[in-house]
């Protein structure tokens, strides 16, 4: 058994690129060794911005040899009257390196046995690993040099060991060597690596933290230390994202207080910190009484701890947070000499989209639709209709233009100063939810409805701006104009996770009618089936982890924009259910009926005109049976009792009678069946 090292040196990495490359790496080699059938205790990936290190342990030093046993011609064809080989007999043997004597007969054909000797992992490694490499995927891939090949950023050195020795392999113009780069602040800059078992210990002399769980517990650790130092905290659960990054972007962390001046806490908290975590890549403190501190830290990604490089560090830090600091508290007192309503007018000289108004045209309509919505849903209009129109305002503002990122957050804050009611402002900043497809969604019901319209009307107006020789602009995989595809999911995760009772299809068709209506545009036919079919493709997309294809289509029956929240009860409903025998014998007797009835027929059912008992029968016990639909279980278990009736009138009734009259009407007692069985489900899928 033997252990195995690869390290690929290279200029500083995407941090993004990282936890994805070392994903990559992990899965290619574990791939590669189980094609070659040679076993691996343990493969590790590590990574830092300069380097990304794979560490193979307990490996089989070869293949194992295998015995292959090859089919070669037919008996009347390897063999001739005489018993003896023929040239397609001598012929396979000598393809194959085995001496015709050694040929044999089994199952009415010519056999062989072959011994295929396994490779050595070295030579396999020798001939994969540059292939590797370069299969690996990535955003903003470069060439360098005189090279074809792409890599995330240019490859400086390549170690790699077999156990103690050299692995010999080139990558590009590389050869692969027993040596490697510490931190660039080192004084130990050249490293000899001893073993992949030592490798770890040996970057760490060299001040590099290859592990990276190890450097994220280093930030956590030394940074709260520092922070305890000035009674303050660091809150790293809401620091996710952050702390991942500068785990990332640093090979030996170092933690630097810096503060400014306290003068800008005037500005609001979610201005400062976005700054500071955002921005500048700082770890926010706050004070136990819950306040924001006017000091932070940083990662340095430095060696030398003298006490003039940590001033020079923490000198720079802070002149840069101040500069931006400067901006926002100048921004934050200009916006703030005018109430939040009085920008609203300056909504009208900022255009929504070309050919479909200003942001002041989408507030009017966000107001509209906000107002069916409070109608469908039996909720007082007042604090949401206020929300709804001020909820654009903050666009307007010198803050939200230089922040953009801090919409709706800025606007809760000027909202809060103008006085206007706390369930409004929250609304203001809430109807943005979810910021992406599966974070928070609003929690009060005037951000719900104000979020909902707001994206109903982007989606509606994306998909008149693009009707016609325009659809190809329409969101695809890869373009996703004004975020359509997270505003659909938005809508369907708001309206399912509170069982919002909407008829989101009813507000599409009047969303599609305003705008259209406002900007003169012709709606083509097809318009509202598209948005229909736009939307209910993102629920598709939702559930597909959740429940299968067929489940998921069967659940589609009826329109469920309808009545959104149902749908996922539904589709859990059926899930359950296709392991009941007794609906199982339903959804066969709905799929025979399905397979008659193609389409609606419009002709009621003329009890006169039933010739056999079997059809009478059959009608008597759909209405007796399904004439209230009160829940899917109430309902399913009286459709239920229609299966011996139905299975009746197929054993004894020709639908397809001679007689016209009679064969409609026999077409609409089972389109009578159709209705009913799709309240519960389109069964051609289960």
């Amino acid at each position: 058994m033997s252990d195995f090292l690869l390290e690929i040196l290279v200029q500083e990495l995407p941090y993004k690129f990282i936890p994805d490359a070392q994903k990559q790496l992990k899965d290619a080699f574990g791939k590669l060794f189980e094609q070659y059938g040679i076993g691996c205790k343990k493969l590790d990936v590590q990574a830092t911005p300069r380097r990304l290190a794979l560490m193979a342990f307990d490996i089989d030093d070869k293949q194992k040899d295998i015995l292959k046993e090859l089919r070669g011609p037919i008996l009347n064809i390897a063999l001739d009257d005489k018993g003896n080989y023929t040239p397609a007999a001598l012929g396979f043997a000598k393809k194959n390196n085995v001496p015709y004597e050694n040929l044999y007969q089994k199952d009415n054909y010519i056999w062989a046995k072959i011994e295929i000797k396994g490779k050595s992992t070295k030579e396999i490694l020798s001939e994969s690993i540059e292939n590797i490499i370069f299969k690996m995927q990535g955003p903003h891939f470069m060439r360098w040099g005189s090279h074809d090949e792409k890599f995330s950023r240019p490859i400086e050195n390549i170690l790699a060991l077999y156990n103690t020795d050299i692995l010999p392999l080139k990558v590009l113009d590389k050869t692969s060597v027993n040596t490697t780069l510490g931190h660039r602040f080192s004084p130990n800059k050249h490293v000899t690596v001893t073993s992949t078992k030592t490798y770890i210990d040996d970057l760490r002399k060299a001040h590099v933290i290859v592990d990276v769980q190890e450097r994220k517990n280093i930030i956590i650790k030394s940074a709260s230390g520092c922070a305890r130092e000035i009674n303050t905290e660091i809150d790293f659960e809401n620091l996710e994202d952050l702390l991942d990054e500068v785990t990332y972007i640093t090979e030996y962390p170092v933690p630097v207080l810096c503060e400014f001046d306290k003068r800008y806490l005037e500005i609001p908290d979610i201005v400062t910190t976005t700054v500071m975590s955002k921005h500048q890549r700082y770890f926010p403190l706050w004070c136990k009484d819950g306040k924001l501190s006017n000091h932070f830290i940083t990662m340095a990604n430095f060696v030398g701890c003298d006490k003039e490089s940590i001033d020079n560090i923490k000198a720079g830090n802070q002149r840069v947070v101040s500069a931006r600091l400067e901006d926002g508290i100048f921004f934050y007192r200009e916006d703030t000499k005018t109430p939040l309503e009085n920008k609203i007018e300056e909504l009208r000289g900022m255009t929504f989209q070309k050919g479909l108004g200003t942001l002041y045209d989408k507030t009017e309509r966000i107001v509209e639709l906000s107002d069916k919505i409070c109608t469908q849903l039996k909720v007082d209009k007042q604090d949401v209709l206020r929300a709804a129109l001020l909820c654009k305002a903050d666009l307007s503002t010198k803050l939200v233009f230089e922040f953009t990122e801090l919409q709706g957050f800025i606007g809760e804050q000027y909202a809060l100063k103008s006085n206007e009611k706390q369930n409004v402002a929250l609304a203001i900043k809430e109807h943005y939810f979810p910021l992406s497809a599966y974070s928070e969604t609003p929690g009060a019901i005037e951000g719900q409805i104000v979020s909902i319209a707001d994206k109903i009307d982007t989606i509606c107006a994306l998909f008149i701006s693009t009707q016609g020789k325009m659809k190809k602009k329409r969101p695809t995989g890869s373009n996703d104009p004004l975020g359509a595809r997270r505003a659909a999911i938005g809508i369907l995760r708001i309206v399912i996770n509170n069982n919002l009772n909407l008829n989101i299809k009813s507000l599409v068709d009047e969303s599609l009618k305003t705008i259209s209506d406002k900007f003169n545009i012709a709606l083509e036919n097809e318009t509202n089936q598209d948005v229909y079919d736009f939307i209910l493709n993102r629920l598709c997309v939702m559930y597909e982890k959740e429940f299968s294809q067929n489940i998921i289509k069967a659940a589609l029956a009826q329109n469920p924009l309808e009545n959104l929240a149902e749908f996922p009860k539904k589709a859990e409903f059926l899930a359950d259910k296709l392991h009941d025998e007794n609906f199982k014998k339903l959804a066969e007797s709905a799929k025979r009926v399905l397979k008659i009835v193609k389409e609606d027929s419009k002709n009621a059912v003329n009890e006169t005109l039933f010739v056999l008992g079997e059809e009478k029968a059959l009608y008597c016990a759909i209405v007796n049976n399904c004439s209230e639909f009160k829940d899917l279980k109430q309902y399913c278990g009286c459709l239920e009792n229609l299966v011996e009736p139905i299975n009746n009138f197929f054993d004894k009734v020709l639908v397809m009678d001679k007689d016209e009259k009679i064969k409609n009407n026999r077409i609409a007692l089972l389109n009578l069946l159709k209705e009913k069985f799709s309240k519960v489900c389109d069964f051609q899928y289960l």
